[in-house]
């Protein structure tokens, strides 16, 4: 109540000076009626002189207000004039205080997040170390009991390096550094990551590259785009079926043969936790690996596509921009 006072003092004073000159002017003119415009022109003066101010007084505020680009200025009223002006100015600073106060609590509680989530997967990967070694020296044994425990220890490797990879992620800008890369040389060292992989499932790789094929691009984050994608190939590939790994016109295509990937789920699969039907019914997707994927190519530039028809899947990822000029 008292603010709305304040911010209609001028309009109260107005009112009060014409309730006071009106009975003078009433007297002082003999016939009202025979001078009835000049009376109208007063009262109109007098108005109009109270909406000039009262504008001029507000202006900044209208500008304010009016402006449809939002920056950082605009939680500041410069100089406010007018006891409402001053009232909304010290509203918005206040909402500036609480609002960089609760987003620098939830900063401090993500980055403890990540701190803790990269530590324990760190510490998880140390036993999962010293099992895989105990079972290579026992190598020379048949034992279905250790393949099964190498295999299961594979895939708490592969998903806790998945684990950390999407930690790192959310510093990637930060992290790239692009250069001149063998895309052939990457390929092979991403195949030879994956020899047990291929051998356990039953398929092979076939890649077609040339020798001298530069790209420009961030090793470390392409190397694992390249194994995610070849990791879900053969996932998903048909057992005694091969992976064809074909670069052509600065694109290229990892293919394998297997189910086809319904169109409802083209789009969705590169979402979060998303592991369509053939991943609810084995079990063993995550839904993280292809948002990475996709994730990583968006900063690096790289577009990508994936399609699926005919029991025929294909990933393509387009280096147009990236390849070495001759």
């Amino acid at each position: 109540m008292k603010l709305f006072f304040r911010d209609h003092i001028s309009v109260i004073i107005l009112y009060c000076v014409s309730f006071l000159l009106l009975p003078w002017i009433i007297q002082s003119l003999d016939d009202l009626s025979s001078h009835y415009l000049y009376f109208i022109f007063l009262v109109s003066f007098l108005f109009t002189i109270w909406l000039i101010g009262r504008y001029y007084r507000r202006k900044k505020l209208y500008a304010h207000l009016q402006n449809n680009t939002l920056t950082s200025d605009d939680l500041h009223l410069y100089e406010p004039q007018a006891k409402i002006e001053q009232a909304y100015s010290q509203k918005l600073r206040q909402m500036q205080y609480l609002y960089l106060t609760q987003q620098q609590h939830l900063e401090e509680q993500e980055n403890e997040k990540q701190l803790v989530l990269s530590h324990f997967a760190h510490q998880m990967k140390t036993p999962l170390s010293v099992i895989q070694l105990i079972i290579q020296s026992n190598a020379n044994s048949q034992s279905e009991h250790l393949q099964t425990i190498n295999q299961e220890c594979d895939k708490l490797t592969f998903t806790l390096n998945q684990l950390l990879t999407y930690e790192r992620t959310s510093n990637l800008v930060a992290d790239l550094k692009i250069e001149a890369l063998s895309l052939k040389e990457l390929m092979k060292e991403v195949v030879n990551d994956l020899k047990d992989y291929f051998i356990a499932k039953e398929v092979f790789p076939k890649v077609t590259l040339v020798e001298n094929t530069i790209i420009y691009s961030d090793r470390k984050w392409l190397k694992i785009v390249l194994y995610q994608v070849i990791n879900n190939a053969i996932k998903y590939g048909k057992s005694e079926s091969s992976i064809q790994i074909i670069y052509d016109e600065a694109t290229l295509r990892i293919k394998n043969y297997g189910d086809t990937i319904p169109e409802s789920e083209i789009s969705r699969v590169f979402d979060l936790f998303y592991t369509g039907v053939k991943g609810r019914t084995s079990g063993e997707a995550t839904g993280i690996g292809l948002y990475l994927v996709k994730k990583i190519l968006t900063e690096l530039e790289h577009p990508s596509t994936l399609q699926s028809h005919e029991y025929v899947t294909t990933f393509s990822i387009d280096f147009s921009n990236s390849v070495k000029k001759s």
